[in-house]
This record gives structure tokens, sequence and C-alpha cells, in this order.
């Protein structure tokens, strides 16, 4: 099949398929009459699986292992299970920081709701991002405090 027939089987674009092709996850055979590039059954399953391992965020390069594993006759789920593991530690991380980011945010709209709106200076761009950083500072400092307080108290 050619490149649009194979898009078109698997939902996708041309140029999806030309771009795998390109870095060398497709090995379409060329046809000796017209050139053009003849897409088999191995690479539509190939395709589909590049798609399934892009949903969970596996990355090109990613696949290129995985499919130099099985161009080798090895089973790669060993190392699919370990990049799927450290794939979720990532992700969770970016989850907390995300969480963390978005009650900073509300808090921000919270306290900036009754606050003026004030001129800059030749200090100050806006004074409700810079008494935000002030405000985390001041807690930063008082929650260091407190550790240094603890580590002596159990020091002792």
């Amino acid at each position: 099949m050619k490149v649009n027939q194979l898009a078109n089987e698997l939902g996708i674009t041309a140029d999806t398929v030309r771009f795998y092709t390109r870095v060398g996850l497709l090995n379409p055979n060329k046809s000796p009459v017209n050139g053009y590039k003849i897409y088999d059954h191995k690479n539509k399953s190939r395709m589909q699986f590049i798609l399934s391992a892009r949903t969970l965020g596996f990355s090109v390069e990613e696949i290129k292992v995985i499919f130099s594993k099985t161009d080798h006759g090895e089973s790669a789920c060993q190392l699919v299970r370990a990049l799927v593991k450290q794939k979720l530690a990532e992700t969770e991380k970016q989850f907390n920081e995300m969480v963390k980011l978005r009650t900073r945010l509300s808090q921000a709209v919270e306290e900036w709701s009754t606050m003026p709106d004030n001129l800059p200076t030749g200090n100050m761009v806006c004074n409700l991002i810079e008494a935000t950083n002030q405000a985390e500072s001041t807690t930063v400092t008082a929650t260091q405090q407190d550790k240094m307080k603890l580590t002596s108290k159990e020091v002792k």
C-alpha cells in the first residue's frame, strides 16, 4: 500500500507516515516500476505500535531502541517496563509540581483581588508579583529557621 493508503487505514496524515519513514522507524520497499514507497503489513503493525507508544509518552529515540531489540529477535518487554516505570515517576513529579503551581496561582488570585494596582517605580515592575516573591522568601527563611531550631533541639 502507498503512503496515503496506510495513513487512511490508521486515521493519520500521510506526513506522519513520511516522518516515521524519514527517521527510520518504517522501512517501505520501493516499487521498481514507479519508485513509490510501498508499505507492507509489517510497516502497518510498526506504525500502530509507534502510535500506541507515542500515546504513552515514548520518544522517537526510545521507540528506535525498542525496535532495535525486536528487530534482532529479542524481547523488548523488560525495557518497556523499565521505561514506563521511569515515565510514571517523571509524570508523578510533574503532576506534584503542577499541583503546587495551581495552589500558588489560586492563592495569588485570592490575595490579588483586594490589592491595589500600583504604578511601577524604579525598582518595582508589578507590586502583585513582587509582593508574592517577598512573601515566599519570608516563608522559606522562616521554614529554614524552624528546621535549624528543630535540628539544634534534636542534638541536645
